[in-house]
């Protein structure tokens, strides 16, 4: 990751190409062939014509155009190798840069994805980097071959007619500066493009994950106009780099046979002047539609190369972003946990300005079960996700087993909790690997038992294809309740030293609920666990109950303590029966 920040973004680029220096290697001999074939032929059709045919050697002459021939066919099989291997190395490339992307964005925490949307990392995985294989072949062949035969072109030209070819040589820094000065506008312009296309594929994705709310509240109409304004901004991008690229092509189009002019004129002086040859003139043409093919390559590689940097621009912005949770240098392995939680003087902000947990205390002995109420945005959730780290405190600490959770590994604390969230989510795939995800190399027979604990067997075993069942996308072929069991089952199958159950009922009935409510009780037995309940009738067993209401502790003890206190639990309690 420093490199991302120690390094330009063209270093950063070159140094993709390392792994994969054979098939570089192949690919620029192949490109050094089919430049030298290039350039050999309008000099070898010079020498036929000024020595060959004058002296009458048919045979030779013949012999020469079927060398040249043979020349030709060994040029296509070098053409073969330089868009097989070049587009090989282009697409291996690709996918190293992809899979550090998604290996960055593994290590960002919770705060980054709470900022950006789902639509726009896409594009940046995908989209962005298709452009990126593209000038990963075709920029340095381009370029190499470019070199090659202008400088080839030059040099031979310079042997026969010096004046003629300095003539050609000031008239080249015209399309060098017009070109730059395209370039400049043409990456604005592609820069535009990308961000647009980006706002495109966020508007898609949030519009395809929300098409059954949409449709409940009857908002199609809706939907489709944010899509259209997102398109219509993307039309606009797009127009205004189709313009200037249009100008580079019209202005490229134009100069390029003035120059053919050019020679023609002042080629046609030094035959007058008696300083050049009919042939040497048909040379100097043949060069000068030779060198035109490589500046035709150099115009596309602006367009490859504009449109690859928008896009390696874009990833290397997304590399370079550090992940605000760390750990630390010295950061110790957490094992052998027995489950002491505390929390001392605990405050948070998610913006660094609200608070939403202010000075709170709280300690959870090993094998206690401590549950946490209160009135919705109190800060319930966000202290349990405090204790895994997925935030960081902004004041105090919260500690396991005495240790810091900013001096251990994340891996090594994540490890040891089990969470069941409000808002589960499932991966497109069967039963058996969401359960699976709890301990990816558990047994099919593990499966089935930590399914059995959740009181999901049977509903499973009612599905057409039992645990190979498809769920959809985002489980959307199971019913909430089934959803929730089978992130209670993934809780099972881990079977780790603390829990936390975040509203981990909330979606199933009464009758299934106290149905689990007893492998919950044997489950959290001899483990330290958190449950963060709207329904108070889940936590009257619970060890000791927490109230947070206004972003602290404010009242702590039993069910019954807190009833006699007649406080804000009890408050909540007469609420919930009426």
């Amino acid at each position: 990751m420093r490199e991302f920040h120690s390094r330009g973004k063209v270093a950063i680029f070159l140094s993709y190409y390392r792994p994969h220096l054979p098939l570089f290697a192949a690919d620029m001999v192949c490109a050094l062939g089919i430049s030298l074939v290039d350039l050999a032929f309008p000099y070898v059709s010079k020498l036929s014509m000024e020595a060959l045919l004058p002296q009458r050697a048919f045979a030779a002459f013949f012999a020469v155009m079927g060398a040249l021939l043979l020349a030709y066919v060994l040029r296509a099989g070098m053409y073969y190798v330089v868009t097989y291997v070049g587009h090989l190395m282009g697409v291996r490339i690709e996918a190293d840069i992809r899979e550090d992307l998604f290996r960055h964005m593994q290590t960002l925490s919770f705060r980054f994805y709470d900022k950006n949307r789902t639509g726009q990392l896409m594009s940046r995985v995908t989209n962005d980097l298709f452009e990126i294989t593209e000038l990963a072949h075709h920029g340095p062949e381009d370029l190499f071959i470019s070199a090659v035969t202008l400088v080839g072109a030059f040099a031979v030209m310079f042997t026969i007619q010096w004046k003629l070819a300095l003539v050609v040589l000031c008239v080249l820094p015209l399309f060098v500066g017009f070109t730059l000065l395209m370039r400049r506008r043409m990456m604005a312009s592609s820069l535009k493009v990308k961000q647009t296309m980006a706002g495109i594929n966020s508007e898609l994705e949030s519009s395809l994950s929300g098409m059954r709310t949409a449709k409940a509240f009857a908002n199609e109409d809706r939907e489709i106009g944010k899509f259209s304004a997102s398109n219509r901004r993307f039309r606009v991008a797009k127009k205004d780099y189709y313009r200037n690229m249009g100008y580079y092509q019209a202005g490229l189009e134009f100069c390029l046979p003035c120059m053919s002019v050019l020679v023609i004129a002042v080629g046609g002086a030094l035959i007058m002047g008696g300083e050049l040859t009919y042939i040497d003139l048909i040379t100097f043409s043949l060069y000068i539609t030779t060198f035109l093919t490589p500046i035709r390559k150099l115009a596309a590689f602006v367009e490859q190369f504009l449109n690859g940097m928008a896009g390696f621009t874009r990833f290397v912005e997304l590399m370079r972003v550090e992940p605000d949770i760390r750990d630390a240098p010295d950061a110790q392995e957490l094992s052998g946990v027995r489950g002491d939680i505390r929390l001392d003087g605990v405050s948070f902000s998610y913006d660094g300005h609200t608070p939403v947990l202010e000075r709170v205390s709280l300690h959870v002995a090993p094998g206690e079960t401590v549950a946490v109420v209160g009135p919705s945005g109190g800060g319930k959730t966000t202290l349990c996700q405090l204790i895994p780290r997925f935030y960081d405190v902004t004041g105090g600490a919260v500690t396991v087993d005495g240790h810091d959770v900013r001096s251990v590994t994340q891996r090594s604390l994540r490890e040891h909790i089990g969470i069941v969230q409000q808002d589960v989510f499932l991966f497109a795939g069967t039963i058996l690997d969401n359960i699976r995800y709890g301990r990816p190399d558990a047994t099919e027979a593990e499966v089935v038992e930590a399914a059995r604990r959740a009181e999901l067997y049977d509903d499973i075993l009612d599905m057409p294809d039992g645990f190979q069942t498809y769920v959809g996308e985002r489980g959307v072929m199971l019913s909430g309740g089934q959803k929730q069991r089978v992130a209670i089952a993934r809780v099972f199958l881990k079977d780790p030293p603390i829990l936390i159950l975040d509203e981990a009922t909330s979606a199933l009935d009464t009758v299934t609920e106290a149905r689990i409510q007893s492998a919950f009780d044997q489950l959290s037995r001899g483990r330290t666990t958190l449950i963060i309940a709207h329904r108070l009738s889940t936590v009257r067993h619970a060890d000791r109950i927490a109230v947070i209401d206004g972003s602290t502790v404010v009242e702590e003890g039993t069910h019954e303590e807190l009833m006699a206190l007649g406080g804000e639990y009890a408050r909540l309690q007469r609420s919930q029966a009426t």
